[in-house]
């Protein structure tokens, strides 16, 4: 079913007299209706469009007709956001103005009805505008090869002053250079220094070690001026043509999400965000030092490769070895498993040098080319 994410496209269909089994998500048809009412649509899907009474009377006998439902966010969104528009109402000169950001609103809204809701009108707009984001994340990747989309996993808490901020940026600064799609959580920490990697790509090394300096006056997320400090950078280092794509979720939605990412795919449902996320990482994951969470998606990505779910198992590059053997020591249980036959296809690594991370990211692309 071909899908109209934009009025110029969809009017281009209008020369026709008979239409059927497309889908058209959130246009405003208004302007369009003295030429639709001479068309005869039939099985097609309108989510979210905005249109006259007239007009749902000629769809709706032999169309699907989704309705806009009462929530303070679009919940058929057609695009990806971006730091303008989940940031839209944001003055760095402000701090304050977060608050009346739609990443701001949207998570008041979040809280106030109840993360666990049981109310069917908020769970499944929720769910709608989730089911939307996940469409609009796959038509992003249809410009990329699967085996060049790469994720980087860490903790949201990795300071902007340690050294593995840097070593992350850096990592995602290279492979990006190379032909990458660069992905994370979208949220600070690790997540943040990814962005700040593909930010700065293309352009020279000390631009973004000037700029890591200048973001270290804020080193965490719970920092009054985090947002702001990166919002200063962005202003003074505009971006080059390289994209990046940001996927956090609005359940730690007291974790702002990074400014940094070109594309933000932002989910209420964590659980299908972070499968999401690793499931199109095809071209690898790459875990830097992380708590909780990031142990909870060493462990799904553990269980996507073993079954190899979303076809071949993808690698898994452990960055800092001290941590990763010592203080969480799951490598050496990957490890065992890989040797015991439970991993066998399994393509794993661990360093503490950055062209070290990039070439074994590398050369699994090209042993599968």
């Amino acid at each position: 079913m071909k899908e109209y994410e934009s009025v110029k496209a969809f009017k281009e269909l209008l020369d026709k007299r008979h239409i059927e089994k497309i889908a058209v998500q959130s246009l405003n048809l208004l302007s369009l209706e003295h030429e639709m009412l001479k068309i005869n649509f039939e099985g097609c899907l309108f989510l979210g469009c905005n249109m006259s009474n007239d007009m749902v009377a000629h769809l709706v006998e032999n169309n699907y007709l989704f309705p806009k439902l009462k929530v303070p966010y679009n919940n058929y969104p057609n695009t990806l956001y971006t730091r303008m528009s989940l940031y839209n109402d944001y003055n760095h000169r402000k701090p304050n103005s977060y608050q009346n950001t739609l990443d701001k609103v949207v998570y008041d809204h979040f809280i106030k009805t109840g993360v666990e809701s049981d109310n069917i009108h908020e769970t499944l707009a929720r769910w709608l505008h989730d089911h939307s984001i996940t469409d609009a994340v796959y038509d992003f990747l249809e410009n990329y090869k699967e085996r060049n989309i790469v994720a980087i996993m860490g903790g949201h808490s990795l300071s902007r002053e340690s050294n593995n901020f840097r070593k992350v940026a850096e990592i995602s600064k290279k492979l990006t250079e190379k032909g990458y799609l660069m992905t994370s959580g979208g949220g600070p920490g690790a997540m943040e220094a990814t962005h700040v990697g593909t930010w700065f790509s293309g352009g020279s090394k000390k631009k973004m070690k000037e700029a890591i300096k200048h973001l270290k006056k804020a080193p965490f997320y719970n920092h009054p001026d985090w947002l702001s400090t990166a919002f200063e950078v962005i202003e003074k280092y505009p971006t080059g043509p390289y994209k990046s794509l940001g996927i956090p979720t609005w359940l730690y939605g007291h974790e702002p999400p990074t400014p940094f990412a070109s594309h933000i795919a932002k989910y209420f449902a964590n659980s299908v965000r972070e499968e999401g996320l690793l499931a199109v990482a095809k071209g690898g994951v790459i875990f830097a030092p992380g708590s909780a969470g990031t142990m909870q998606e060493i462990f799904q990505e553990l269980a996507q490769n073993h079954y190899e779910s979303f076809g071949k198992a993808s690698p898994m590059v452990f960055l800092d070895k001290h941590y990763w053997t010592k203080e969480r020591p799951i490598y050496p249980v990957i490890k065992k498993m890989k040797k015991s036959g439970a991993l066998k296809n399994l393509n794993l690594g661990i360093y503490d040098d950055i062209d070290e991370v990039v070439h074994h990211i590398e050369s699994n692309n090209e042993n599968i080319a």
